[in-house]
């Protein structure tokens, strides 16, 4: 971004008006930018107080000089333009914008605003609800059946994605049947979403598979419903909450909160988290409250939503070209910081993707002291126009991950340097090669020490083969000196040519190998997760474990069979046929196995699981959330039991949860727990149930 938010257009100049033209036009070219960046690429450059700056700053240029103001104006229009690739539909209401507030203060004049419009002086009741940081969409019934779900768009028009939302966990192709005795036409919107630790998980099995990963569940959302093929859409965890009505031939409910009442009545999601407050102030200390349990959530959210609660008033407040007067969005402070960018040196993943890391000045924020941040790709970089030296913005996507948010280039002194993405493979030297459909920047050398590492590294990881001691240290040197060369050469280790590495001594050396002996019994789902399967991360792992006795077994399945595996989808399964289906991945598997990597499999249960084996499954059909510490176990280890047994183990706590099983040091689970009235069992009770299983 370029240029002084709120430039000074001189009040008595004869010029000003020709000053004014000039930054008219900025303005608008610089939103328009910033709307594709958001709407259409779902990458924005910016925050959306910003933005906000922006968008004021041509709207009091416009009250000004009101022959500058046209329909066309971004001051007029909501979001983005539809992407052209979807048919379209017209919105029979509005999908509007809602005005953000950025403190308290602003707050309470939206609440003077609206008494003053109603004429009032007494308190208003407003519902606030929590803000989800996900992608609008509308859903339209008409007699009880989906005719068709939507985008928002421009507010106007929106991309009809109808396949798509129905693959949505939350959206019902069918209200039930009491719905239609309001009417026959009814349109709900909603916000879709992801789940933080889904997105972290889909992150990973990208990074895994040395594909670009997602800057943020939003982006990932956005992504998912622009898929042209809805298969695609259908592996992506995706959720909904309703809170809103469209077109309707029937009367809603005098009150916003009866309203999220009947949606609960008909099946469709809403979030619970919602809270009727009996004035401005009320609300004020819900923001208050919020704000620093946001981390607790398991989805991502930037703030709250107050709306007047007395729909009958909406009318009476009526709107503007963009935004509803009788709500408003109250945003969170960004979790950002300001740092200098000292270098940018490149690191080479276990798949060769090579990826720049922005080295920065040391800074805290949200918990951590961060000196380290992705920058993604090369494409990134450019994007960014990051230059060593630059002041920049970091955040932690979905407060966990650093990276590089923007470039603050007004600061800049000339002193700052580009950077040359390198054409050579910093490890081994080899040239680097870029395919045509990936933005990935690959090394294709396979015997690269730097990919060699990495792999040994994940091999021994603790969800892996969990071999304690085999660290960066001593790994780098197994594979200098050329003792490893892939994981089977670890299980040919001896304890003398280890001991004489720096930092290591006969018994640590003998501690070592004793480890990696025991590696040889882990079971086969942490050995399925070691092998780094593209897109197989834990749960997946124990998918498959759960349906395939031996490793032998599994690759030999074929892709029908392994995408009909719950958590394993056709994109997945292909993954992993075309895995087991490579020659250098069968030898390297048959030299596991001849050195004793046995993989037991105590999850196995088997396509044809008896009726008569009922009492064992003791979690069947269940999903099952473990929060605090267990005494008795390591919870990876109860995670196994539980899925042994029938379970299905999940990291967050929604009304779709059977049971939550409460250790010490418990947090935010448990009372959400209690707050959806789902079961609670302590650490005494499920280690009886695991007894009663195994009796």
């Amino acid at each position: 971004m370029t240029g002084d938010l709120f430039y000074n257009v001189p009040e008595d100049d004869a010029k000003s008006e020709s000053a004014a033209v000039k930054r008219v036009k900025w303005l608008r070219r610089e939103i328009e930018r910033h709307n594709k960046f958001y709407y259409q690429q779902n990458k924005p450059e910016i925050s959306d107080r910003e933005y906000d700056m922006l968008v004021e700053e041509l709207a009091e240029l416009e009250r000004r000089f009101p022959r500058l103001a046209t329909a066309a104006s971004p001051t007029q229009r909501v979001g983005g333009a539809p992407t052209g690739e979807f048919a379209q539909i017209t919105h029979k209401a509005p999908m509007l914008s809602i005005a953000n507030t950025y403190s308290h203060e602003e707050l309470r004049d939206f609440d003077g605003r609206v008494k003053k419009l109603l004429g009032r002086n007494d308190d208003i009741e407003y519902l606030v609800e929590l803000k989800i940081d996900g992608v609008a969409v509308a859903l339209r019934y008409e007699s009880g059946r989906i005719v068709y779900g939507a985008t928002r768009g421009d507010g106007l028009r929106g991309d009809v994605i109808t396949d798509n939302l129905r693959k949505v966990r939350g959206v019902l192709d069918a209200l039930p049947a009491s719905s239609n005795r309001k009417g026959s036409v009814f349109e709900v919107r909603g916000e879709v979403y992801i789940d933080k630790a889904d997105f972290d998980r889909l992150n990973k099995q990208m990074t895994d598979t040395g594909e670009e990963c997602f800057a943020n569940p939003r982006n990932l959302a956005a992504g998912s419903l622009k898929q042209k093929n809805s298969a695609v859409t259908a592996t992506r965890p995706l959720r909904i909450f309703h809170y809103a009505a469209g077109a309707t031939d029937f009367a809603l409910p005098r009150t916003h909160s009866d309203f999220m009442k009947l949606l609960d009545d008909m099946g469709l999601r809403t979030n619970p988290q919602r809270t009727l407050c009996r004035s401005i102030e009320e609300a004020i200390g819900c923001a208050i409250e919020w704000e620093p349990k946001r981390d607790g959530l398991p989805y991502n959210i930037d703030g709250l939503v107050v709306k007047v609660n007395r729909r009958e008033w909406w009318d009476t407040l009526g709107t503007t070209a963009k935004t509803p007067r009788y709500m408003t969005a109250y945003k969170f402070s960004a979790k950002q910081a300001v740092t200098r960018l000292l270098d940018i040196q490149c690191q080479v993943g276990r798949t060769g993707v090579v990826t720049p890391v922005a080295h920065l000045e040391p800074v805290f924020l949200a918990g951590s002291t961060i000196s380290r941040a992705t920058l993604h790709n090369a494409d990134e970089i450019a994007r960014l126009d990051a230059r060593i030296g630059d002041q920049v913005v970091i955040e932690k996507a979905g407060d966990v991950i650093p990276r590089v948010v923007r470039v603050i280039e007004s600061v800049r002194t000339g002193a700052e340097r580009k950077f040359k993405f390198p054409r050579k493979c910093p490890i081994c030297g080899s040239e680097l090669a870029r395919s045509e459909y990936e933005v990935a920047i690959r090394c294709p050398n396979i015997s690269c020490s730097g990919q060699v590492r990495e792999r040994i590294l994940y091999y021994g990881s603790r969800n892996g083969m969990d071999i304690e001691g085999l660290g960066g240290v001593i790994v780098n040197q197994l594979v200098e000196t050329g003792l490893t060369r892939d994981i089977a050469d670890l299980y040919a280790l001896t304890v003398e040519p280890v001991a004489a590495l720096e930092r290591m001594a006969a018994t640590s050396a003998a501690n070592l190998i004793k480890k990696i002996e025991a590696s040889k019994q882990r079971p086969l789902h942490n050995l399925l997760y070691a092998l780094g399967i593209p897109q197989i991360g834990t749960s997946g792992a124990r998918a498959l474990a759960l349906n395939y006795r031996a490793l032998e077994d599994l690759m030999e399945a074929r892709r029908e069979e392994l995408s009909a595996i719950r958590d394993i989808g056709e994109v997945t399964a292909e993954g992993i046929y075309s895995f087991f289906h490579d020659a250098s991945n069968r030898a390297l598997i048959t030299r596991l196995h001849r050195a004793g990597v046995a993989a037991p499999n105590s999850l196995y249960r088997g396509a044809s699981a008896d009726a008569s084996d009922a009492p064992a499954e003791a979690f069947q059909g269940m999903t099952v959330v473990l929060t605090g510490t267990l005494a008795g176990m390591t919870r990876v280890k109860a995670q196994e039991r539980i899925e042994a047994l029938g379970g299905k183990c999940s990291g967050s706590v929604s009304k779709k949860t059977s049971l939550v099983i409460a250790g010490g040091e418990t947090g935010s689970k448990l009372a959400k727990a209690r707050e959806l009235g789902v079961r609670v069992m302590g650490e005494d009770e499920f280690m009886k149930m695991l007894e009663s299983a195994s009796a």
